[in-house]
């Protein structure tokens, strides 16, 4: 520390610099994180670099005391590199906080869903009536994350009004993040109403591309409403289509069994009935998921 301290007053002092520069160098070396950072370092700087020590010395005491909008959301840290003193900028905790949200956001999709759902838990859902959802929950986390090249099918959430489907998925989602496995999540019958909206806009393809490839989807409350011939078969057949071919685990949750989905399914918006088409639909959703009854008390009137 002493050895490196005399060379860079040495250096200071033998070479043609103004008495502002000499002063501000002064000070850059007695600042007490370079002081510390000195004494740590010592035996790993080469002290016939001080040329280039300074000048890094001044650059990070510099920024530490004037931080610039170039550096804005970052601190300068001193590292020693090839025996060399240098800067470099680490983010502050502010830049990595946002940075995590954007993280999290890119990986936990909501499509007009409830915001609250990124909070949702596995550990906070109530197992009362519940214990077949939250165990094939807890087996497809696992069996995903172990699945080498084998397929595993998503589940299909089926029961009455607030018994907590909504909050499974989402808690799954916030579980296969921590193994970073993106989820995307989204409201059926309100994605139904914008891609009726977007037919004038000329992007429906672009929105159903930028569904059906999610690494995992989650098509919420499907069957709330009646379903139009085109929504059923070249929307949601389409996603359902590739989403089989390419082996992606699709979740759904709905009000209906399978099998009412598919009554459901087998009557279009002017009464007609289709039953074949609805059964091809049938066909993609059951390969995609499996079949859970979710029971219990409707938690949105026990608040």
């Amino acid at each position: 520390m002493e050895n490196l301290g005399s060379k860079l007053a040495e250096y200071l002092n033998s070479k043609n610099l103004t008495d502002d520069y000499r002063c501000l160098m002064s000070q850059a070396l007695n600042d007490p994180d370079v002081q510390k950072f000195l004494k740590e370092n010592t035996q790993h700087i080469n002290q016939d670099a001080i040329d280039v020590s300074a000048a890094s010395i001044y650059e990070f005491y510099n920024h530490k005391t004037h931080p610039s909008e170039l550096s804005k959301g970052y601190v300068p840290q001193l590292v020693v590199s090839n025996h060399n003193i240098e800067v470099v900028y680490a983010p502050n905790t502010q830049t990595i906080n946002r940075e995590k949200e954007s993280s999290y956001e890119s990986k936990f999709v909501l499509l007009n869903m409830p915001k609250d759902i990124r909070k949702a838990t596995l550990d906070d859902y109530d197992g009362t009536g519940r214990q077949e959802a939250l165990a094939s929950a807890i087996d497809f986390i696992d069996n995903y994350e172990h699945k080498d090249d084998n397929f595993v099918p998503g589940l299909y959430l089926a029961g009455d009004f607030g018994v907590g489907k909504t909050y499974l998925l989402g808690a799954i989602a916030n579980e296969l993040i921590k193994d970073d496995i993106k989820t995307t999540i989204m409201h059926f019958p309100t994605f139904a109403i914008e891609m009726k909206n977007s037919i004038g806009q000329n992007n429906v393809l672009d929105r159903v591309n930028k569904v059906k490839d999610a690494e995992i989807l989650m098509l919420d409350d499907i069957g709330a409403d009646s379903m139009s011939s085109w929504i059923r078969d070249e929307v949601l057949g389409v996603i359902l289509q590739y989403r089989m071919q390419e082996n992606m685990p699709t979740f759904f949750s709905s009000n209906f069994s399978m099998s009412e989905l598919e009554k459901h399914l087998s009557i279009n918006q002017r009464g007609e009935e289709e039953p074949v088409k609805a059964q091809r639909i049938m066909e993609r959703v059951k390969y995609l998921s499996k079949e859970v009854i979710v029971s219990g008390p409707n938690k949105r009137f026990s608040k």
